[in-house]
């Protein structure tokens, strides 16, 4: 409906940008973690100095262990490869200035984003049992044979 009113930001939607540009950009292959706790912190971490994951020799439905302690309690954990024709991508928000000049025709709201990491394997982290082929997290990762299967 035209009524010569602006539209709502509701009515006008949400520009969504993502730059995927490679110059730059950090490789977190084995140094991706999943850890089963919230973080309330975005401030700097000595992580490498206190997190250190090791191999326990014990292999769990095919999956290789490793342990690792944060905070005082033990995890147990996995290595997951993404399959070839996929990769990780770990995104950020881009700066405000950044932001303008890239969506300066589009007069609704805009939500920049650009890769700063990418990653070729996950390893995953449980705190009360040992990882295996039926995690939700494990069986997030079958979709993706599905997709393949159903993809056009």
């Amino acid at each position: 409906m035209d009524n010569g009113e602006p539209l709502s930001k509701m009515e006008r939607g949400t520009l969504v940008t993502i730059d995927l540009k490679r110059d730059g950009v950090e490789d977190l292959t084995d140094h991706f973690h999943h850890l089963p706790c919230c973080i309330k912190s975005t401030g700097p971490a000595s992580v490498s100095h206190y997190f250190k994951p090791k191999p326990t020799g014990i292999e769990v439905d095919g999956l290789p262990l490793q342990e690792a302690y944060f905070r005082g309690r033990k995890l147990d954990g996995t290595t997951i490869l993404l399959p070839n024709e996929y990769r990780g991508f770990v995104l950020g928000k881009k700066s405000q200035d950044e932001k303008n000049s890239s969506t300066a025709s589009y007069s609704g709201n805009s939500n920049s984003w650009e890769m700063k990491a990418t990653f070729q394997n996950i390893t995953y982290w449980n705190h009360d049992c040992l990882p295996s082929q039926n995690d939700d997290f494990m069986r997030a990762f079958h979709w993706l044979t599905i997709a393949k299967a159903v993809s056009f």
